[in-house]
């Protein structure tokens, strides 16, 4: 098997092209995001659309600047509908759904760390290094005020280290269960010692640093913070370890390995700097194959902003949004543990299978399970002629079938539709 050639770039970009690349990359899409695609090349639309960089988006409130803990609940519930609203207006733009993607990877939760406005400037640091470059993303991880909180980082000092971090770093965040030994986590966790939150801000404090001499991973120093993930980022498992998150993010789950060791090999070659490898990975064969297409679960998230976006609704219902979210397992900023969602089929069970379906059928009918008005009201007909077809109901079935599905519909399926 030839993985290199995997990575050759698709040498038609058509209305499935677009579609399949739309579905990977926004949180739902319309005909109109189609056309748009369409309108560039394949390369213009990946490399200056999706993965350009965007200005900074306004904060939820001025309170992300008052380090104190009032209103704390309303501070986070107001967090969560402005993440909604950034994702609903993303444009053609990739940088949301990588917020989300770094959510899930570098984890805390705000019942935890304490403060929304922690989460918040958490939040924002994942924006600004949505597609940066993985080393100095990571440095900056290590000592945000919301990771420091979260895995007991304040607790590690000198003579008393505390290991959370530096093992889930190693474990979860960078290179993986088998790439390293326990001692490494031990020495890791010393260099990291000496770090403190004052308010909203990190700081470090010398006392409390242990200056003695460390061996991680084979290298032998007076480290600190910045030269543990320096020297993490030397082992090729690192880029193997997000290559494999990036694959089951944009790919699908059914892993394959030499596939995720050529583009590591990219991330590698490119100083781990993410745009490179992501342009590659969304130009490539692979990644438009029919094995790929159609080939993942919605998450809860996916699923309620893109069926917003998918009919165009401008004023979702954030508040019932956020109750689904919570029926159906994915509350922002309370991942379930430091692993996070687990996604794929763990979105599937007797349970929100259910529920999913409540939600797109309030969508389509405007009324909340239980009696009340959503505070939006679909116009279905108007829907209908946006499409050139609505005049013809075989061929409209067909249109607006390939906004909501990546595969054509059975003939069977048709005829129960008309």
């Amino acid at each position: 098997m030839n993985t290199g050639n995997n990575f050759n770039k698709i040498s038609v970009w058509d209305e499935e092209a677009a579609r399949h690349i739309l579905a990977r990359t926004l949180f739902g899409y319309n005909k109109q995001d189609v056309e748009f695609a369409l309108s560039h090349t394949l390369d213009n639309f990946v490399d200056h659309f999706l993965l350009a960089d965007q200005p900074e988006p306004p904060q939820p409130g001025f309170w992300v600047n008052d380090p104190t803990n009032e209103n704390n609940t309303e501070r986070t519930r107001e967090m969560i509908y402005w993440w909604y609203n950034l994702m609903l207006t993303q444009g053609y733009s990739l940088r949301e759904r990588m917020v989300l993607f770094w959510h899930n990877h570098f984890v805390s939760e705000v019942s935890k760390v304490g403060l929304a406005q922690h989460m918040y400037w958490q939040n924002k640091l994942f924006r600004d290094f949505a597609m940066g470059n993985l080393i100095d993303f990571t440095k900056a991880v290590t000592i945000n005020p919301a990771m420091l909180l979260y895995l007991d980082g304040t607790r590690n000092r000198k003579g008393a280290p505390n290991e959370n971090y530096a093992r889930e770093l190693m474990e979860l965040f960078t290179l993986g269960i088998g790439n390293y030994t326990e001692q490494d986590i031990q020495e890791a966790a010393r260099a990291l010692t000496g770090w403190r939150v004052d308010g909203l801000t990190s700081y470090f404090d010398a006392s409390r640093f242990d200056d003695g001499s460390k061996t991680i991973l084979g290298q032998t120093g007076n480290f600190i913070h910045n030269d543990v993930v320096d020297i993490i980022f030397t082992q090729p498992a690192a880029a193997t370890l997000f290559c494999r998150e990036l694959y089951n993010e944009f790919m699908h789950v059914a892993h394959d390995e030499p596939s995720i060791a050529t583009m590591a090999q990219i991330l590698r070659e490119n100083n781990y700097e993410l745009k490179p490898a992501l342009s590659t990975l969304l130009k490539s064969v692979m990644f438009h194959t029919s094995e790929v297409r159609g080939a993942k679960i919605k998450s809860p998230i996916e699923l309620m902003i893109g069926t917003m976006r998918q009919f165009s609704v401008t004023t979702p219902d954030y508040v019932y949004m956020r109750t689904v979210a919570a029926q159906i397992k994915q509350e922002l900023f309370a991942p379930p543990n430091v692993s996070g969602w687990d996604g794929d089929k763990i979105w599937i069970n007797t349970t929100t299978l259910p529920s999913r379906n409540v939600f797109t059928d309030a969508v389509i009918n405007g009324k909340k399970p239980g009696g009340g008005d959503l505070t939006f009201q679909l116009n279905l007909v108007e829907y209908a002629r946006t499409f050139p077809s609505a005049e013809d109901a075989v061929q409209l079935i067909d249109d607006i079938s390939k906004i909501f599905l990546q595969y054509p519909l059975s003939e069977n399926r048709k005829e129960y539709l008309l």
